[in-house]
């Protein structure tokens, strides 16, 4: 009995060796393919976010910085727009509203922005020519479209602050996190304008109380484009104000803006008092480009 039990286990044996090792490859397959997949994706997600649980929640609660952009082809633009976007994807709650001086949407435009890694709003309308003239106002209808959009589109609900962001300034990170707390209208200095290294508010017992500038003091509100945002509720309670076309000098907008909204005693300085430079009006040298219409051109269209 003992030698034919032993026959039939030996001759089993090599069988269910086999099984056992076809069953042990198969289940170490099973498992290790969607623990590949899930790390991947938390990867992902990680490099998307760029911060822990915790820190996104406390971003979610954070006003939306709105920045409003005008815009107008030229052969600088995709630099001037490239240089913003860099500093603009690192900033969390932010969208970004840039309307083109132009009858339509330019593609380079569109592309831009489709891969800018920005919250965006693309928007166009185009000045008229009459209004083109040197001496005149700038970026008018363009600011003013923007504000439209924002008055359509938001509520009473919705927390944010709007900041004018022209494509010719630089912007350090700093500003940002200086503007976010804006309750009605805040302001800072700007480096680069008025013909001298920087202009700024005055500032004594927290209110803005003067002006330091080279360029008209008597303005009521001397200050640049890019030195003041905006509470975007303060925005909606006051519809109708908007940059004037007809009445309003170079220079002048952001005054005749301000004065529609707010008091020069109920300014919120910010940067230290204002007394640190967080934005400059840098402005891209113009290309020297007197040889394009001397050679001939590149059978290659390339997107400049």
């Amino acid at each position: 009995m003992k030698s034919v039990f032993f026959n039939r286990f030996f001759i089993l044996l090599p069988w269910v060796l086999i099984v056992i090792i076809v069953i042990d490859i198969d289940t170490k397959r099973t498992i290790r393919t969607p623990a590949a997949a899930r790390t991947g994706r938390a990867q992902r997600t990680a490099h998307q976010t760029g911060t822990p649980d915790g820190a996104a929640k406390n971003q979610s609660v954070l006003p939306i910085i709105y920045a409003i952009t005008p815009t107008y082809t030229r052969p600088v633009q995709k630099a001037e727009l490239t240089r913003l976007a860099h500093a603009f994807r690192q900033v969390p709650r932010f969208h970004w509203i840039l309307v083109e001086d132009s009858p339509a949407c330019t593609e380079l435009v569109a592309h831009f922005l489709s891969r800018c890694g920005v919250s965006y709003t693309h928007l166009n309308v185009f000045t008229p020519r009459r209004f083109k003239r040197v001496g005149m106002p700038r970026a008018t209808e363009q600011r003013n479209l923007a504000l439209m959009w924002l008055r359509q589109h938001r509520n009473r609900r919705d927390t944010g602050v709007v900041f004018f962001a022209d494509d010719d300034n630089t912007y350090s990170l700093e500003l940002f996190q200086e503007m976010r707390s804006t309750r009605g209208v805040s302001i800072w200095p700007v480096g680069f304008v008025g013909g001298r290294t920087y202009e700024r508010p005055l500032v004594s017992g927290g209110k803005v109380v003067g002006w330091y500038t080279g360029w008209r003091p008597d303005r009521p509100f001397a200050t640049d484009m890019a030195g003041f945002a905006v509470n975007l509720q303060v925005i909606l309670a006051n519809p109708r104000a908007q940059f004037k076309r007809r009445g309003s000098q170079p220079g002048m907008q952001e005054s005749d803006f301000l004065k529609q909204i707010t008091k020069v005693t109920e300014l919120e300085p910010k940067a230290n008092n204002c007394t640190q430079v967080l934005v400059w009006h840098t402005r891209t040298e113009k290309p020297h480009l007197a040889n394009e219409p001397k050679h001939r051109k590149d059978t290659v269209v390339i997107e400049v």
